[in-house]
């Protein structure tokens, strides 16, 4: 398995703006924080020369193309997040509300998973969390994959079944067999990391 290389954050907005360099500490600083203005990089250069500027260059209006940008996020929100140690390897995902960073649900480890699968799994469960509790929430997620296989309802994995992840498999069928059964109001949105920082529910081992 490859190293993670390691990320500084800035925080310009939140409890104690400044530099931080584990994703725990950025959220004791903007979870709940309304407006928090934050992202990560890649040095801790790059993180100085950001915070000496004005966030505005960074985060809020990101511009995507030339015809598109992305305004900030809904704070009245659920984020969604999966991690996997390996690919396959252990597999865990979660969900958080944004405004608070309270957990939500968390399931796993899950053996010989992927990351594309957690994120999948994640985001029924968050709608499913919804549809039980009549919560009308918008739900992000990072994973692009994911919110594809949401729409045509079927997970498109290429991991191979065996025994071990066998379980795994069983919670597709369920998700899957959910999401053609079950309608919804919740909007999945895109998580705009390049511009917001990482995701809420972001487990925090990059």
């Amino acid at each position: 398995m490859a190293k993670s290389k390691k990320k500084y954050y800035v925080v310009w907005v939140g409890r104690i703006p400044g530099i931080y360099e584990t994703w725990n500490e950025v959220k004791d600083q903007v979870h709940g924080y309304e407006n928090a203005k934050y992202k990560g990089f890649e040095s801790l250069d790059a993180a100085r020369e950001a915070y000496e500027n004005d966030f505005n260059k960074y985060v809020g209006k990101y511009i995507v193309s030339k015809n598109s940008s992305v305004s900030n996020y809904i704070v009245n929100s659920i984020a969604v997040d999966a991690a996997c140690s390996g690919n396959p390897g252990d597999l865990e995902y979660q969900g958080v509300y944004v405004k608070t960073g309270q957990r939500l649900f968390y399931q796993g480890p899950f053996k010989q998973g992927t990351n594309n699968v957690g994120e999948f799994l994640a985001i029924v469960h968050a709608l499913a969390y919804c549809k039980k509790h009549g919560i009308d929430l918008p739900i992000y997620s990072d994973s692009r994959n994911a919110m594809i296989w949401i729409k045509q309802k079927k997970a498109k994995t290429k991991l191979f079944k065996s025994y071990e992840n066998q379980q795994l498999f069983d919670l597709i069928d369920r998700a899957e067999f959910w999401l053609s059964n079950n309608e919804y109001p919740n909007k999945v949105l895109k998580w705009e990391t390049e511009a917001w920082g990482e995701i809420p529910a972001d487990f925090g081992r990059k």
